[in-house]
C-alpha cells in the first residue's frame, strides 16, 4: 500500500491539472488534500518524501497521535480537519489543524471562536453544508447557510474563506457541487472545498478550490 501511494499521487496530481486546463482554470488552483485518517505515518512518509505537505483527518485525537510526530521530520506541513468537530474537541482542534472544514452549526462556531481568541491562533474556516439534506449527515442545511455564515461573522467574528460539502454517494454530484458554488458566490467566498477519490476531476469545473482524496492515492483502508 505505502510503496504505491507516491505513484498514486503523481496520478492523482496529474488528473487535477488535466482537469484544471480542461475547465480553463490555472494551473495549480486547486489544492490537493491528502486524505490520511486511518493511516499510520509509515503510510503517509512516502508521500510526504515525494514533497507533498497538505493532509487531511477525520479525528482530533487520531490526528494529535501522529502528527506532531511526523511534522518534526517534515517541517511546513498544512493540516486540514475534514471530520465532524465536538464542542468539546475545539481546543485542541484549533491548537493543532491549520484548516477546519466542518463548522456546521452555533456551538461548534462559538466554541472556535472562544479558542481563537484564547490561544491567538486562527485556523482558516469552512462551512459545512450537507447539500443532500441527508439525516444522518452534519452539515448546515441549504436553506439555513445565508444566516449561518451571517452569525459566524457578525455573532461570533469569524472570518470564513468557504464551504464544504460531501455529495450523497447514490446521487450525481454535479448539482451538489453547482450548489455549492452557488452559496459561495452569494456569500463573498472564494473556498470551495468539494470532491473526493471518486469525483474530483469532476468538482473541479463547478470552482472546487480543495479536492479530499484519500483512497485513491493510499489505497483501500483497513479500519473506518
Amino acid at each position: 500500500m505505502s510503496a504505491d501511494a507516491r505513484a498514486n499521487l503523481d496520478v492523482v496530481l496529474h488528473a487535477i491539472r488535466r482537469a484544471e486546463k480542461a475547465a480553463q482554470r490555472e494551473a495549480g488552483s486547486v489544492t490537493l488534500i491528502a486524505v490520511s485518517k486511518t493511516f499510520d505515518a509509515p503510510d503517509i512518509q512516502p508521500v510526504l518524501d515525494a514533497g507533498h505537505r497538505v493532509f487531511g483527518e477525520n479525528r482530533v485525537q487520531e490526528a494529535q497521535a501522529k502528527w506532531p510526530g511526523l511534522r518534526e521530520v517534515y517541517p511546513g506541513v498544512e493540516l486540514h480537519l475534514i471530520g465532524p468537530l465536538q464542542s468539546n474537541k475545539a481546543a485542541d482542534a484549533v491548537a493543532l489543524f491549520d484548516v477546519i472544514h466542518t463548522i456546521d452549526r452555533p456551538k461548534i462556531a462559538k466554541a472556535i471562536a472562544k479558542e481563537i481568541e484564547a490561544q491567538g491562533r486562527a485556523p482558516r474556516l469552512f462551512v459545512q453544508v450537507n447539500t443532500g439534506e441527508e439525516e444522518q449527515k452534519a452539515g448546515v442545511a441549504p436553506g439555513e447557510v445565508d444566516a449561518f455564515v451571517k452569525a459566524c461573522r457578525d455573532d461570533y467574528g469569524l472570518e470564513i474563506e468557504g464551504l464544504m460539502c460531501i455529495p450523497p454517494f447514490d446521487e450525481p454530484t454535479a448539482p451538489h457541487f453547482a450548489l455549492l458554488q452557488k452559496f459561495a458566490r452569494r456569500n463573498g467566498l472564494a473556498g470551495l472545498s468539494m470532491g473526493m477519490s471518486a469525483d474530483f476531476a469532476e468538482a473541479i469545473p463547478f470552482g472546487a478550490t480543495h479536492v479530499r482524496v484519500g483512497s485513491a492515492i493510499f489505497g483501500s483502508r483497513s479500519r473506518a
